[in-house]
C-alpha cells in the first residue's frame, strides 16, 4: 500500500520555526562550521541535559569516535559494549584500532547487563560504552561503581534517548561522556548531526581540537596532531536550536504515542511492549515491543509483513553485533540478546502521529495478527 493511508515508521517534526531559523542563518551567510547558531547549540543543549559543556559534531557516530580517541583508546585495547546495539558503538571501538568485547543485556531493561560487564573486564580493558536502547537508560550506578572500582572510561551512546532521566539525572549527565545523534529519525533532528556532552574540560579541549583536523587553536593551519574534520555546520545547528525550543511539545507528543500504542494494545497477548526500570523516564523514541513467547523465532516477521500488506512500516530490532559478519570472531554468550533481536519490532512512531491515527494502527496490528494462521504464535510456555 502507498500513497497517503500509508504510515512510515519515523517523520520528523518541522514547523516554521526550522524554516526561519535555517533561513536566517542562510541569509547570515554562515552556513559551514562557523556561526552563532552552533555557539548557541552548544550552550542551550549543555544547560538542557545537565552538562559541563557539549561537543557539536557531524553525526553521531563520529561523536562515538570522537570520545574513544580522545581518551587516547587504541590498537591493543578493549572497550564493552553491548551486544543489542546499532552496529555504530562497535564500529567507533574498530575506528580506533580497538577491539569490542560484546556483552548480554538484561531482559528487564534491554540495556547491557552489569554483571556481565564485570565478568568480561580484563587487563587490556579501558572502558565500558554503554547504550539507552530504544530509549531507556543502561544502569549506570552500576555501571559507575564498576568503571570507578577498574580506572576505566564510562561512555553513553545515547543517540535514542534525548529527553530520558534516571533518578530525575537527565540523559546527557549520566556517565563521563556521553553521544547524541541527530539523524533524521530521531526524536530531535537536523537530518545529520550529534555531539558530546561531558564534565571533563580537557576531555572537552581534546575533543575540539581533534574534530577540527587536529588544527591548534592559538595558531591557524597548524596541526601538532593527526585529526578529523567531524565538525558540525552553523547550517544543521540552526535546524537544532529551533529542535531544541520545540521539544518539550515534541516530547509530550511522542511520549503520548506510545502510551496510545500500549494502552490500545495491552490486551493483546502476543505482543510484549517495552519494560521500564524503576526510576526511569525512558525517551519516546520508538515504539517498541516483542512478539510472541520467548524463543519464537517467526511471529515477528510474519507479522511485520501483514502490516507492511495494510500500509503500516515496521523495522525489526537490530541483529546482534556478534551476529554481524565483521564482528564474527566474538565469542560472546548472550542468549537474551538473540532472543530480542529475533522478536523486536519497532512500531510507527513520530509526533505528527494524532491520536486517531494510533487508532488506525492499532486496528490495521489487530487485524494482522488476526490473520496469521492459528494466530502465527504457538502456546505461551
Amino acid at each position: 500500500m502507498i500513497g497517503d493511508d500509508r504510515f512510515p515508521v519515523a517523520r520528523p517534526s518541522l514547523s516554521e520555526l526550522e524554516e526561519r531559523y535555517l533561513l536566517d542563518a542562510v541569509r547570515s551567510g554562515w552556513v559551514s562550521s562557523q556561526g552563532p547558531y552552533l555557539r548557541r547549540f552548544e550552550a542551550e543543549f549543555a544547560e538542557r541535559v545537565a552538562a559541563g559543556t557539549t561537543v557539536a559534531t557531524s553525526n553521531g557516530t563520529v561523536a562515538l569516535h570522537l570520545v574513544l580517541a580522545a581518551a587516547g583508546i587504541g590498537p591493543g585495547d578493549e572497550v564493552i559494549v553491548p551486544a543489542l546495539t546499532y552496529v555504530a558503538t562497535a564500529n567507533a571501538v574498530t575506528y580506533c584500532g580497538a577491539t569490542p568485547v560484546c556483552v548480554d543485556v538484561l531482559p528487564d531493561t534491554w540495556c547491557v547487563d552489569p554483571e556481565g560487564v564485570r565478568a568480561a573486564i580484563g587487563p587490556r580493558t579501558r572502558a565500558v560504552l554503554a547504550v539507552d536502547l530504544y530509549g531507556h537508560p543502561a544502569d549506570y550506578p552500576a555501571l559507575r561503581r564498576l568503571c570507578d572500582r577498574h580506572s576505566l572510561l564510562l561512555v553513553a551512546d545515547a543517540a535514542e534517548s534525548f529527553g530520558a532521566t534516571l533518578d530525575g539525572r537527565p540523559a546527557g549527565s549520566l556517565a563521563d561522556a556521553t553521544t547524541f545523534s541527530f539523524f533524521g529519525n530521531k526524536v530531535i533532528t537536523a537530518g545529520e548531526g550529534g555531539c558530546v556532552t561531558t564534565d571533563d574540560a580537557t576531555l572537552a579541549d581534546r575533543m575540539r581540537l581533534l574534530r577540527n583536523q587536529g588544527m591548534d587553536p592559538d595558531r591557524r593551519y597548524y596541526f601538532p596532531v593527526v585529526g578529523f574534520n567531524y565538525r558540525l555546520t552553523n547550517l544543521a545547528a540552526a535546524l537544532l536550536c529551533a529542535q531544541l525550543a520545540r521539544a518539550d511539545d515534541i516530547l509530550t507528543r511522542r511520549d503520548k504515542v506510545l502510551s496510545g500504542y500500549e494502552q490500545q494494545l495491552s490486551d493483546v497477548p502476543v505482543l510484549r511492549p517495552q519494560p521500564v526500570a524503576p526510576g526511569v523516564r525512558r525517551a519516546p523514541w520508538m515504539a517498541s515491543f516483542l512478539v510472541g513467547p520467548p524463543g519464537h523465532a517467526s511471529g515477528r516477521d510474519r507479522l511485520a509483513r501483514e502490516l507492511d500488506r495494510a500500509g503500516v512500516d515496521t523495522r525489526p530490532f537490530f541483529v546482534p553485533i556478534p551476529q554481524l559478519p565483521a564482528y564474527q570472531g566474538q565469542r560472546a554468550d548472550c542468549p537474551v540478546t538473540t532472543d530480542l533481536a529475533r522478536r523486536g519490532i519497532n512500531l510507527p512512531t513520530y509526533a505528527d502521529l494524532t491520536d486517531t491515527d494510533v487508532k488506525v494502527i492499532v486496528e490495521r496490528i489487530r487485524a494482522a495478527v488476526a490473520s496469521l494462521p492459528a494466530g502465527g504464535f504457538p502456546p505461551a510456555g
